[in-house]
């Protein structure tokens, strides 16, 4: 549904998007991850049509975006990070303007739909300059399902709200995300973690990671850190875990002469041999924690 092949966007001297290409199939639910300035929005109004790349292509539905723009478009549900509805409209003024523009048939049948399935019927008859920040959003989603697109592409949907609304959102999103192919910006990992199936992360304009979450976690296997405490002589339990073969890595994180926490890393699970070392050595095991690599950590890893 989504096709991007090499897509550049430079700014006078900088290079916001670098040579970047993934695609999005039907039915897919994707989160496009990054920190702030990673390039994540200026890609997302390429692949809407918002302006032009510097060079690359991509296509909406089968559509190039710039050769046949309004063809893309009808496919496309567009939600900006910056929601840009008119305030002095009342709700429901508001989605007849847009199915208007949208060329939509039968519209009220529409709008009575949309209405019910982003939970706006309290306020759709008041004017979006009164509603809150949460219900915003929602008449912005609104739009974007109006016209029954196939794709939805969402950017920052939950910035700015409070923790109920951000639920309220997540759980409007995956219910979407059950009949169109959804691309959801965001820097929020929770967002990722919640609502998609598949997750590209974007830093510095180029796209270092993509796959489910148990492949990024597969990316980073050895890297899981133990972490060990052991009642003994603290020097010659130092120097056997950091000679064993086994073990990659061992950081001390206390140290007495009689006892020692340290964080190990190993190419495999290294906890059986340490408890071996431990009975072998006469030691005291007093703890023994298997931290597993988390979504956060290799998002750290891969754009610091």
């Amino acid at each position: 549904m989504i096709e991007v092949e090499g897509i550049s966007k430079k700014y006078n001297s900088v290079l916001a998007v670098d040579n970047i290409s993934f695609e999005v199939k039907k039915g897919e639910v994707v989160g496009f991850l990054g920190p702030n300035g990673a390039g994540k929005t200026t890609t997302l109004r390429i692949l809407t049509g918002y302006f032009p790349p510097t060079q690359g292509r991509c296509k909406i539905a089968g559509y190039d975006i710039e050769e046949n723009p309004v063809e893309a478009k009808k496919h496309v549900g567009y939600l900006p990070e910056n929601n840009p509805l008119y305030h002095e409209m009342k709700v429901v003024e508001y989605l007849e303007f847009a199915g208007r523009l949208r060329g939509v048939e039968d519209l009220w049948k529409r709008i009575k739909e949309v209405v019910e399935i982003c939970r706006i019927q309290e306020v759709v008859k008041k004017s979006i300059g009164e509603l809150s920040k949460g219900y915003k959003q929602r008449v912005g989603l609104a739009q974007a399902i109006l016209h029954q697109p196939d794709i939805l592409i969402m950017d920052e949907p939950t910035e700015g709200l409070d923790p109920n609304q951000v639920v309220e959102v997540r759980e409007l999103i995956k219910e979407l995300g059950k009949e169109k192919t959804v691309l959801l910006s965001t820097h929020r990992l929770s967002e990722v973690e919640v609502t998609c199936e598949r997750i590209i992360i974007i830093n510095r304009g180029r796209i270092v990671a993509d796959g489910s979450r148990e492949e990024l976690h597969q990316m980073w296997e050895g890297k899981e850190v133990v972490e060990v405490e052991i009642k003994g002589e603290s020097e010659q339990v130092y120097e056997k875990l950091k000679s064993d073969p086994i073990i990659r890595n061992v950081k001390i994180k206390n140290k007495t002469p009689t006892f020692i926490s340290v964080e190990i890393e190993a190419e495999t699970d290294p906890r059986e041999r340490v408890y071996e070392l431990c009975v072998s050595n006469s030691w005291t095991l007093v703890e023994l924690h298997r931290q597993r690599v988390s979504l956060e950590s290799v998002f750290r890893e891969l754009t610091q």
